[in-house]
């Protein structure tokens, strides 16, 4: 006998009347109307059923962490550096690992059920690592967690010497943590820049680790990190391990160096994550009109066959007031931001969250396949883009095929003569999309 049997389901490919089983934690059979006992089955009544959500670039460390000790009144990205540094000296274990929990019982909810988190290791104390280590090891049977070592103030800048903040992102990835991470447009020069991705792709090739780094975040087209990065990545075959982060200096670069640009990034097989909420607000500050959108080249680096994945990157911190962990949100801005809405790049976006998001992050077994962990996300949608359109509403989430939170359908009673009783929105859509 079957654990589980999910029948009647739509799957993000298109296919309808799908049935999903599953047994000891794992997908067995995915067919269209299987009848099987089992000893829970639920009818999905036609609606969407996807793998879980995945969100490739969060800073858990700050989260849920705004107004502490003030409010970035600019909300700018360097105010909100600086604010973060007059933090750090107040943070504690227990408020980082409470908020941290906190952040991840509404990430369940969401059907967020893997994050890559970069945690600072710029505190000589490392006590962000420790704590969000702790948090690791709890949120382990229905969240995995990566940790990437992120050396936020730059991993040369250190006030003793650049060997200060080298030493201690060491030192994280000694205690556990997963990936390299690092910051080379907020190095001093361009020059220091370079050199810190070239010294921190070396270790993450003498450790065997995969490399994150926040790559070029900034308006200035002539901040090319990105290039170095996959230079180095070639150098030290470490192809298929490394990811740009925001990237945003892409949006401002001039067409003909992009062309050289995106086939190097291409033939380094790197991976990219845009930040869509938080580059559409951070970027461009420095224009009058018109405004940049700041969001890095997302079409032509699908194009380009790159893998490219949105991340929410920051929810109620010192960057960013709002967010609320729903990677549908994320896929929404990010389609109006790249003006992605055509129906293939529509389900783009969707992938973006999803598989897209799962191959950054290297995860094993994630999919709606035979053999895939039963970890998915029963959603109020008829398909990926009623499902953004909507930011559905998460009916069922499985962990294992074990049910782990359910919200009740979005549905709203009306009293309007002549009207129907109830709208949940979900209105027909035209025939072929």
């Amino acid at each position: 006998m079957l654990d589980l049997l999910i029948t009647r389901a739509t799957l993000p490919d298109g296919r309808s009347n799908m049935s999903v089983a599953v047994q000891a934690g794992r997908i067995t059979e995915v067919t269209q109307g299987l009848q099987a006992p089992a000893h829970e089955i639920v009818d999905a009544q036609g609606m969407l059923l996807s793998s879980h959500f995945v969100d490739p670039h969060f800073h858990m460390d700050a989260t849920l962490s705004y107004g502490l000790p003030r409010v970035n009144q600019s909300g700018t990205l360097l105010e909100g550096i600086a604010l973060w540094g007059e933090l750090k000296p107040l943070l504690t274990q227990e408020a980082l690992v409470e908020r941290a929990l906190a952040y991840c019982d509404g990430a369940v909810a969401k059907g967020l059920l893997a994050i890559r988190s970069h945690v600072d290791v710029c505190d000589p104390r490392l006590l962000a690592v420790d704590a969000l280590l702790e948090v690791k090891k709890q949120v382990a049977p229905y969240i995995e967690l990566q940790l990437v070592a992120f050396p936020q103030d730059g991993v040369l800048r250190g006030p003793r010497g650049p060997q200060q903040h080298l030493d201690t992102l060491k030192r994280a990835l000694d205690k556990g943590v997963d990936v390299v991470g690092g910051i080379p447009h907020f190095e001093r020069t361009m020059a220091d820049g370079a050199l810190s991705v070239k010294l921190l792709c070396e270790l993450a090739a003498e450790r065997g680790l995969p490399v994150d780094m926040h790559c070029d975040e900034s308006d200035d087209p002539h901040s090319r990190h990105v290039e170095t990065l996959a230079f180095e990545t070639q150098r030290l075959g470490l192809q298929g391990r490394v990811t740009g982060s925001h990237l945003t200096s892409m949006h401002s670069m001039d067409n003909y160096y992009v062309s050289k640009l995106i086939p190097l990034m291409a033939e380094a097989q790197l991976h990219v994550v845009a930040n869509p909420l938080i580059n559409i607000t951070l970027q461009g500050r420095h224009d009058s009109y018109p405004k940049r959108r700041g969001m890095t080249r997302v079409p032509e680096l699908l194009a380009a066959g790159i893998n490219v994945a949105f991340g929410h990157d920051c929810v109620m911190d010192p960057w960013y007031a709002l967010g609320s962990g729903d990677m549908l949100e994320v896929a929404h801005m990010g389609l109006h931001v790249g003006q992605m809405t055509s129906q293939t790049a529509m389900r783009q976006c969707f992938d973006a969250v999803t598989v897209n998001a799962a191959r950054v992050m290297g995860l094993q077994g994630y999919g709606l396949q035979a053999g895939c962990k039963a970890d998915f996300v029963l959603l109020q949608a008829r398909d990926p883009v009623e499902a953004i359109r909507l930011r559905a509403t998460r009916l069922q989430v499985f962990k294992a095929g074990r049910l782990i939170a359910q919200t009740p359908a979005a549905t709203s009673s009306l009293n309007l003569p002549g009207r129907p009783a109830q709208t949940s929105w979900m209105h027909g859509r035209p025939a072929g999309t």
